[in-house]
């Protein structure tokens, strides 16, 4: 009986927060996004090191500044709210790009080079799979409705 009662509770409370949900995905996403790049802007990003060694072929401070004018950018974009099935597209293209540490610098990301134990930057490089679907779902949610129809509807046209 109880349980009842709290599942009726907890979905009510769901079904109120789903008109949000997007919006407070799109707007977290966008403050990490303006949050992260403005430290690379700054200078004062724990990563510029991580970021420059994982690129040694381009001036690291030059991509440093460069990501960080986009991390704002599309931060920004994802708060506003304009085009955001490209803006996430880009958001996840550009999550995906750090991924490249795995494969430049396995020594930092993997302890012992076994790629299932990770080091810290290994943890903090594949959290980036969870912000990546949130793109993902941001760039899924915003599809235009005439576009939202099943093959099956689509062979009764």
């Amino acid at each position: 009986m109880w349980m009842t009662e709290i599942s009726s509770r907890l979905d009510a409370r769901a079904n109120a927060l789903r008109p949000l949900s997007i919006a407070l995905l799109r707007g977290a996403l966008g403050l990490v996004f303006v949050w992260f790049g403005a430290l690379k802007l700054t200078g004062t990003t724990p990563v510029a090191e991580l970021v420059a060694r994982t690129v040694p072929w381009l001036d690291g401070d030059v991509v440093v500044l460069g990501l960080g004018a986009v991390e704002v950018v599309l931060g920004t974009a994802l708060v506003v709210g304009r085009r955001l099935r490209w803006v996430a597209l880009l958001v996840a293209l550009h999550l995906l790009g750090t991924f490249l540490t795995l494969l430049v610098q396995p020594a930092v990301a993997f302890q012992t080079g076994n790629p299932l134990l990770l080091t810290m930057t290994g943890e903090f490089v594949v959290k980036n799979l969870v912000l990546i679907t949130a793109a993902l779902v941001v760039m899924s949610a915003e599809v235009p409705v005439r576009q939202r129809v099943s093959p099956a509807d689509a062979d009764h046209r």
